[in-house]
């Protein structure tokens, strides 16, 4: 970017300097043109006399700048300059000549169609970004039919914001991880371990299973020594019979072994461990645990009983009183009811008059759950 830069930078000053010179020369043009022509002819011969003395002496001259290049082909041409000539061969001066007249034609046709408008370039990386199933023909067909820009899929291909594949060849087909969790979520279930530390520095580890389409925790344990049979365990109590979950997404945690998984698939479940050090593509049950800090971190669990009892409250509490933004906002335990206790009210800033706000408390205080409860007529 930098070099690009100075180049344009050098670009521009030999421009202005060719110009400047122009100008300037083009002024001494007119003012020799005012002049007599006897005063005009003995400046000559003088000026040539002086250019004599340098040949005689063999002074070699610098070299040109392109100003001064350019300049002498400019007045060449307004008289037999072949006699004049004597710093340069004259096949030097006629290079100069095509060569400027090279470039001239080369700024003159310029190769190939005019570029399509910027927005629309942006809209093709935009397609091609937020689409990666689409092939250039796919794109191409999406702006002509929908959206009325009539363009081939070689002129999408020039635009193509990766390297385009070869003609005939099949684009793998891929997805982002957020679309797969999106389209998959109503079966789709996420597990991971926290730790707790009680009042006599014991580590108690915390394991949690959830429903990711209802973000509602299935099931949950304590204990002080997770081992891959006492989770398979874990899975047993936490899945029904009948479940109708499909995948189970887990960390590459060593509790979670490789039979731990053969268990899984006889529960019906497809595993998706996440790759390594990828905290994100277990983002539900890693936001999860963040909110049972919510929790742990104002509560000093003093035993494992305490922590149980503390969680049992807690968990009820998550699944049946907290609102999730992801929800809509809602409450868990409503997703797959679609039931509500009260419909919306016509003034959104007023309450109903037909009921009163009551008030829960949560694990002391910690937290709190409101409600609208009918008054009586």
């Amino acid at each position: 970017m930098l070099r690009l830069a100075r180049l344009v930078s050098h670009s521009l000053g030999s421009f202005v300097r060719i110009a400047g010179d122009l100008t300037l020369d083009g002024l001494r043009f007119l003012g020799a043109t005012l002049r007599r022509r006897t005063a005009v002819s003995a400046e000559i011969l003088f000026l040539r006399k002086q250019l004599a003395f340098y040949q005689e002496h063999q002074i070699r001259p610098r070299r040109l700048n392109d100003s001064a290049r350019f300049s002498l082909v400019f007045w060449s041409r307004l008289f037999d300059w072949k006699e004049a000539l004597v710093i340069v061969k004259p096949e030097t001066l006629i290079g100069w000549h095509r060569k400027g007249f090279k470039l001239f034609w080369r700024w003159k046709c310029r190769v190939g169609r005019p570029r399509l408008p910027g927005n629309i370039r942006q809209l093709i990386v935009r397609m091609v970004r937020e689409n990666p199933t689409w092939g250039e023909e796919r794109v191409a067909a999406e702006l002509s039919v929908k959206l009325r820009i009539l363009v081939s899929s070689r002129t999408v291909r020039s635009y193509w914001p990766s390297p385009s594949p070869p003609r005939g060849a099949r684009r793998p087909s891929s997805q982002h991880w957020k679309t797969f969790i999106h389209n998959h979520a109503e079966f789709l279930v996420a597990c991971d371990f926290l730790v707790a530390v009680t009042a006599r520095f014991r580590v108690l580890y915390v394991f949690v299973v959830m429903e990711v389409g209802s973000r509602r925790i299935l099931h949950y344990n304590v204990t002080a020594h997770p081992t891959a049979g006492w989770t398979v365990q874990q899975f047993r109590e936490a899945f029904p019979s009948d479940h109708n979950y499909r995948f189970l997404i887990h960390d590459r945690d060593s509790i979670c072994s490789a039979e731990v998984d053969d268990e899984l698939k006889s529960f019906g479940l497809k595993v998706l461990r996440t790759p390594v050090q990828a905290p994100k593509a277990n983002a539900f049950c890693e936001r999860l645990i963040g909110t049972v800090r919510e929790c742990l971190d104002y509560v000093i669990p003093l035993s494992e009983k305490h922590l149980r009892k503390t969680l049992r409250e807690w968990v009820t509490h998550y699944n049946q009183g907290r609102p999730h933004s992801a929800l809509g906002p809602g409450i868990p335990s409503d997703v797959n009811e679609h039931s509500r206790r009260f419909a919306p009210h016509a003034r959104r800033h007023e309450l109903p008059s037909d009921a009163r706000i009551t008030t829960r408390d949560i694990l002391g205080g910690l937290h709190h759950e409101y409600e609208l409860e009918r008054t009586a007529a």
